[in-house]
């Protein structure tokens, strides 16, 4: 990933202020994070603010969400954290012995864009895997799994994949599954950094289940946050045994909240009905007609498959320049020009199309 940036100092953010000038307010394509709350998450919050409850998790917002996931998901334990950095990172804590080690796609999030948390707070080495479409498989997998009981070598215990990848592809259920296969053959539990997990799930229109516990997954970490909630996500166990401690590591990695309500009622209210369905559904269709735009104007090409809610493309150094006077979004790879445009529920077919056409006015010729 030579070249590539940091989501902290995308270009242009530094010299212009978020809302821009006065007169051309900036439209934000960096990040799903970027757009607000969804109302019917905001009312959800609002309704969990009534009276008292009891806090830590033992307030009937929290049970009814374990009892929501077991159904949707199956025999699961479910805790609620604050962020996704804070849920892998304690998930990680609560599977890892010192002298373990997480194997990765290069570009994961663990690895990227984590500050050195999982090394820092679970104590966790990571081996990274270089992979073409941040997929990581079972042929580039086997050649890490070495040195099993050799007391010179870190011993491998996780296999750590994103869904949808850094990238925006998306992992088919198949795939999940060969994985699961062979992390369990040599002893390994798989995680799954769902961040984006339902975006990938609506893409291959299937349900969590399909993609998680049917595929062997053992630890998922489910997000909420890039869906619409304010801030919640939550660390999923598909096989108790593995979750007896974590809620010492959950408490050690300061995620455990103690008005766990609001957090509670946000992840409900998403995987209550289908809200999950219609914040996601919209974020991958917007991202679909971008990227049908991208491919129509002349110069410019696809860096990866549109498959959920990201577009990367490859622009000349001088458009992307020109483009960042009135958008935010991030060069993903300065030396190879590709820059990445997120969608979310909130992003609108008018931001698309007026991307698009500013697009092609930057174009040369």
């Amino acid at each position: 990933m030579s070249g590539r940036r940091s989501e902290a100092v995308e270009r242009g953010a530094a010299e212009t202020p978020l809302g821009g000038a006065a007169d051309a307010p900036l439209t934000l394509f960096a990040s799903d994070n970027y757009a607000g709350a969804h109302p019917a998450v905001l009312e959800a919050v609002a309704a969990a603010n009534e009276g008292w409850a009891p806090a830590y998790g033992d307030d009937p917002w929290t049970e009814r969400l374990r009892e929501r996931l077991r159904d949707v998901l199956g025999d699961v334990e479910a805790f609620p954290v604050f962020n996704g950095t804070g849920g892998n990172v304690t998930v990680l804590a609560a599977l890892l012995r010192p002298h373990e080690a997480v194997i990765c796609p290069e570009t994961a999030h663990i690895n990227v864009d984590e500050c050195g948390a999982p090394e820092r707070i679970a104590g966790a080495k990571l081996v990274d895997v270089p992979t073409p479409d941040g997929k990581l498989t079972p042929e580039l997998l086997r050649p890490r799994l070495v040195g099993f009981g050799d007391q010179h070598h870190v011993q491998a215990r996780v296999v750590s994949i994103s869904q949808s990848t850094e990238l925006g592809t998306v992992y088919a259920p198949q795939e999940i599954a060969a994985l699961a296969e062979t992390a369990h053959e040599a002893g390994l539990l798989l995680h799954v950094d769902g961040a984006r997990l339902v975006n990938a799930a609506q893409a291959l229109g299937l349900g969590l289940r399909e993609l998680t516990t049917d595929c062997g997954v053992d630890v998922l970490t489910l997000g909420g946050t890039k869906s619409g909630l304010l801030g919640a996500e939550a660390a999923v166990f598909f096989r108790p045994e593995l979750a007896a401690g974590y809620l010492y590591a959950r408490k050690q990695g300061t995620q455990l909240a103690s008005k766990m309500r609001y957090i509670s009622a946000q992840l409900l209210r998403l995987f209550e009905g289908d809200l999950w369905r219609e914040t996601a559904g919209h974020a991958n269709s917007m991202a679909r007609r971008l990227g049908d735009e991208v491919v129509a104007t002349p110069g410019v090409t696809l860096a990866y498959p549109v498959q959920a809610n990201a577009v990367f493309a490859t622009l000349p150094a001088a458009v992307i320049e020109r483009l960042h006077e009135r958008y935010h979004f991030y060069v993903w790879d300065e030396d190879a020009g590709i820059v990445r445009w997120m969608c979310s529920w909130q992003t609108s077919a008018e931001d698309v199309d007026a991307l698009a056409g500013a697009l092609r006015e930057a174009m040369p010729g």
